[in-house]
């Protein structure tokens, strides 16, 4: 381990001078802000993906719920995507057609592929399917090309009676964002943080108002918003 001193060039040889650099700027030039901007950007960060954690969850039980009902327990979606997610050409930009299902289906697919290392043959258990798919994947189920499809005969039961699709899909579209920002360890201080959490707290209520209390009770976000340096 080398002594401390006053020399802080190191900062730029861990975050790379460009990464850094952000930070400066944002902090006026002072680098011993810009550092301080760093570390709480990070706790942020991490607080961020305890609330966007406890959300994905509780929203992808519940959309998991509302694909499954009325099904024979025997016969889960995720092992029938077409089910939910038949073949449907559409014509593109290009005039070319397509299956505008046929990605999804191909998610499902290897995400039941991934859960399935290991077992030997054994089919996994619908529950280890669905942890394998990412958030990215029950963002998009609310988007309005499934809104005939999906949102009237299905999906609308995961949330409170009355909740709209544009409700849900609007602030789970702007978390889909955040949360990509948080996993790639992006700077988090230009966005509108205190409507990102507000969005968060949206959605848990929707969806079930215990889970918006304990998402509330046990957030740290909001406490640290106000501590940015």
């Amino acid at each position: 381990m080398t002594a401390a001193s006053d020399d802080d060039s190191w900062l730029e040889d861990w975050l790379s001078p460009p990464r850094f650099a952000v930070y400066v700027n944002a902090a006026d030039g002072d680098r011993g802000r810009a550092r301080q901007l760093y570390e709480w950007n990070a706790a942020v960060s991490a607080a961020f993906h305890h609330d966007l954690g406890h959300l994905e969850v509780g929203l992808r039980n519940a959309y998991d719920r509302a694909l499954s009902q009325g099904d024979p327990p025997d016969r889960h979606w995720v092992f029938e995507p077409a089910r939910h997610f038949p073949p449907q050409m559409k014509k593109a930009a290009n005039r070319n057609r397509h299956d505008s299902n046929a990605k999804t289906r191909s998610i499902i697919e290897r995400a039941v592929d991934e859960a399935s290392k290991g077992s030997a043959g054994v089919q996994p258990s619908p529950g280890k399917v669905i942890a394998e798919l990412n958030f990215g994947f029950w963002r998009f189920l609310s988007v309005r090309r499934l809104h005939e499809s999906l949102w009237v005969p299905r999906l609308h039961t995961a949330f409170r009676p009355g909740t709209s699709r544009p409700q849900v899909d609007r602030p789970v579209e702007r978390l889909h964002a955040l949360r990509n920002r948080v996993a790639h360890h992006e700077p988090l201080f230009a966005l509108d943080l205190a409507a990102r959490c507000a969005d968060v707290l949206t959605v848990a209520s929707l969806l079930s108002e215990p889970l918006y209390a304990f998402i509330e009770e046990h957030s740290s976000c909001r406490k640290l918003l106000a501590e940015r340096p």
